[in-house]
């Protein structure tokens, strides 16, 4: 009878620990892969634990590293994270960007450089795989 009354208690326990949670809970929101919307394309990373976030790709000589001096400029693709959630995003114009492809990669605290974990698209390139968009003419 005790053993019983210990197997009903576990099972009623385990019953309002499920209760109280839903499987938006258990299972991680993935962010959404670039969007093209009518002023750019944005992109946004998860990074709670980042001090800043930054996007460089070939749009913007790569964060300023493929320019003449070849240094990482933290200036340049700046995300922001607005409400402290630790969703960083950006939109880039498509003036900026322009049509075609584009390689790209998020850099975390200026010194740790990561595929998009949002965008599946990538391209090997010159020893480097990158996060890879293809933004159509005229933005859509």
């Amino acid at each position: 009878m005790k053993i019983k009354l210990i197997q009903l208690g576990l099972v009623i326990l385990l019953i309002s620990i499920l209760a109280n949670c839903t499987i938006t809970n258990i299972i991680k929101k993935r962010l959404p892969p670039p969007q093209f919307e009518k002023e750019g394309v944005v992109f946004s990373f998860e990074a709670p634990y980042a001090k800043t976030v930054t996007i460089a790709g070939d749009w913007n000589n790569w964060g300023g590293t493929s320019s003449a001096g070849g240094r990482y400029d933290p200036n340049i693709g700046k995300m922001i994270d607005p409400d402290k959630d630790g969703v960083w995003t950006i939109l880039i114009p498509y003036s900026e960007i322009g049509a075609g492809r584009h390689q790209y990669k998020i850099v975390i605290d200026s010194n740790t450089w990561v595929l998009d974990p949002n965008n599946f698209e990538t391209s090997t390139e010159g020893g480097f795989t990158n996060s890879l968009i293809i933004v159509p003419e005229k933005g859509r």
